[in-house]
C-alpha cells in the first residue's frame, strides 16, 4: 500500500464544497483499495503510543463554536481489533484503548475519501513526551503494515499556526506570510530527498516553531515519512495554504 499525510485544516471541509473537499475526494479515487486505514491524527496527542480496539468506534465531535450540521456528521466505519493487536504487537510500550473513536482529523478527510465508510479504521495516538526522531522510529516500525494491506495515514498540517491564521482572516489577508511559505517548502525538499534526519527536528528550531506553536499537527507526518521505504517515489497530491497559514499539502509514497 502507499503511504500517506494529508492536509486536513478545518473541520469545515467536511461538510463544504470546496477545493480541498473536492481535492480529498480526488485523492481517494487515486488510492487503491485497503483492508484497513491506520491514522495518525493530530488530535489525539497526550501521554503514550494508543490504538483503538474499539469494534465500532465512536464518531468524536472533537471541537467547538462549529454548525449544528457538523455536529451531526457521523463516520460509522468499523475497527479492526485484530489489527490493533497486530499494532500493539509492532510498538513496543504501545497499549489498546477503547475510550477514543474517531477524531475529525480522521473523519473530515475520511468522509471525502471512503464515504460509505465501508473499510476498518484505527487512530494511534501521539506521545506527546517523545522527540521527533522517536516518531519517526515509531512510523519505520509501522512499515510492515504496508504489506498487509493497511494504508498508514498521517492528518495533520505541515504549517500549522491558528493565532496567525485567525488574525489573516479577521483582516481578510489571505497572503501566505514568508515564514510559512519557506517552511513548507524546506519540508518538501526534504521529503523528496527522504531526509528523516531533517524532518525529525524542523519544528524544533525559532522558525519551526512559528510554524507550529504547538507540534500537534507535524507530528503526524513523521509517521508517514517514518513508514515510507527510501526507494518510494513521493508526489504531492494537493498543494497551498488556507487562510494564509496552514499549508493543505498532502504527501503519497509509492513503491
Amino acid at each position: 500500500m502507499p503511504v500517506l499525510f494529508v492536509g486536513h485544516g478545518s473541520p469545515m471541509n467536511a461538510i463544504e464544497d470546496n477545493a480541498w473537499s473536492r481535492a480529498f475526494k480526488q485523492l481517494g479515487r487515486e488510492l487503491p483499495e485497503p483492508r484497513a486505514i491506520l491514522c495518525v491524527s493530530a488530535h489525539w496527542y497526550g501521554e503514550g503510543s494508543r490504538v483503538t480496539g474499539n469494534e465500532r468506534p465512536e464518531t468524536l465531535h472533537d471541537f467547538g463554536g462549529f454548525p449544528e450540521a457538523l455536529q451531526r456528521v457521523q463516520y460509522p466505519a468499523p475497527g479492526d481489533v485484530a489489527l490493533a493487536k497486530r499494532v500493539v504487537q509492532l510498538l513496543p510500550g504501545a497499549s489498546l484503548n477503547r475510550d477514543w473513536g474517531l477524531d475529525h482529523g480522521t473523519w473530515s478527510v475520511l468522509c471525502h475519501m471512503r464515504p460509505n465508510a465501508d473499510c476498518p479504521v484505527l487512530q494511534l495516538s501521539i506521545d506527546a513526551r517523545l522527540p521527533g526522531q522517536e516518531h519517526f522510529a515509531l512510523g519505520r516500525a509501522l512499515a510492515p503494515l504496508r504489506d498487509e494491506g493497511v494504508l498508514i495515514l498521517g492528518s495533520g498540517n505541515i504549517v500549522h499556526n491558528l493565532r496567525d491564521a485567525f488574525g489573516r482572516m479577521r483582516r481578510g489577508d489571505q497572503q501566505t506570510p514568508p515564514w510559512a511559505a519557506s517552511f513548507d517548502a524546506d519540508a518538501e525538499r526534504a521529503l523528496l530527498q527522504h531526509d528523516g534526519a531533517y524532518l525529525s527536528r524542523a519544528h524544533e528550531d525559532a522558525r519551526g516553531r512559528e510554524a507550529h506553536p504547538t507540534p500537534d499537527h507535524y507530528l503526524p507526518l513523521l509517521y508517514a515519512a517514518g513508514a515510507a521505504l527510501p526507494s518510494d517515489r513521493v508526489s504531492f497530491p494537493i498543494r497551498g495554504f488556507d487562510a494564509g497559514s496552514l499549508s493543505m499539502r498532502a504527501v503519497r509514497y509509492d513503491s
